[in-house]
């Protein structure tokens, strides 16, 4: 077998190309860690042929996802709006050298009121939708920016955006919490009581934050326990803010193990049972969906 068509997942930081047969096969994965944040939009055509490589033999038709169609990518794929369709019936063909090759960038996703913006999770959402024919609910993608998006009917009604990754690294790496949080460990109770502390009181949880170094020159708390402590605090505020989404609703989450495990914690801590679905078997899926609608 022989790849007929090439799926792109071109974020900020890497880049993961596979290719895939006529059937829907996939023959093979390779990456790259050139991401959009790497590149001018000169150079993406350049590394997507390294990476690529024999492939692009038979396989000049590609279809990709992500911050590679950002206005600092490739070539910018302006937003639908919300609501919509998850799966976009128009792409947009970023500018090329090599002769016959084809590259469509899948948009994201933008809301008005209030204002938000996706761009990459829609391709994941797609996927999971094709892999659970029918399905209605919301969908929790943690990450750097988590996402809460309610799905109804294949389409995007609405969705917000949590900034709790990134929070969390920058408290974690650049405040004076810096002193007090392990680089990796992880504490199941610390984690469950300071989520419960923030969700159920969110006002408290700047105070909360700084307690987290007094309580280790006081009573020498553990780093360990500290950095559960403070993905908890960031994750009940979260949770507190994102209630209209999920509770009383179906809810799936789309990310790996170690990032949703905490949510799906917290989540099941109020009685929802979150199954997760993994966000690269989605986000492959969602490609496909994309390129089956170009073929239809």
């Amino acid at each position: 077998m022989t790849p007929t068509w090439l799926a792109a997942d071109w974020g900020t930081s890497n880049m993961r190309l596979w290719a895939i047969a006529e059937d829907g096969a996939v023959l093979g994965e390779r990456t790259s860690d050139q991401g959009m944040g790497q590149l001018d939009p000169s150079e993406f055509e350049d590394v997507l042929v390294t990476v690529a490589g024999d492939w692009l033999d038979t396989a000049d038709h590609v279809v990709a996802c992500g911050m590679v169609g950002s206005r600092q990518g490739w070539i910018e794929a302006p937003y639908q709006t919300a609501p919509c369709a998850v799966c976009p019936r128009t792409m947009v063909t970023a500018p090329v050298k090599r002769t016959g090759l084809t590259v469509h960038v899948i948009p994201g996703i933008r809301q008005m009121d209030p204002a938000d913006v996706m761009r990459g999770e829609e391709t994941q959402i797609a996927g999971f939708l094709a892999q659970n024919d029918g399905w209605d609910g919301v969908l929790c993608l943690p990450g750097t920016h988590t996402k809460w998006v309610h799905v109804s009917a294949g389409e995007v009604v609405s969705f917000r955006t949590f900034m709790t990754g990134e929070l969390f690294a920058l408290l974690s790496g650049q405040s004076v919490l810096r002193h007090s949080i392990a680089d990796s460990g992880w504490d199941d109770d610390a984690f469950m009581e300071a989520m419960s502390q923030t969700l159920s009181k969110p006002e408290g949880m700047a105070a909360r934050l700084f307690a987290l170094r007094a309580g280790q020159l006081v009573h020498g708390t553990d780093t360990v326990t500290a950095r559960a402590q403070l993905s908890g605090l960031l994750i009940g505020a979260e949770l507190a803010a994102a209630k209209p989404y999920w509770l009383g609703q179906q809810v799936a989450i789309i990310g790996a193990d170690a990032i949703s495990a905490p949510y799906v914690s917290g989540l099941q801590a109020q009685g929802i049972t979150a199954p997760r679905a993994d966000a690269k078997s989605t986000t492959l899926a969602g490609i496909k969906a994309a390129q089956a609608l170009l073929k239809g």
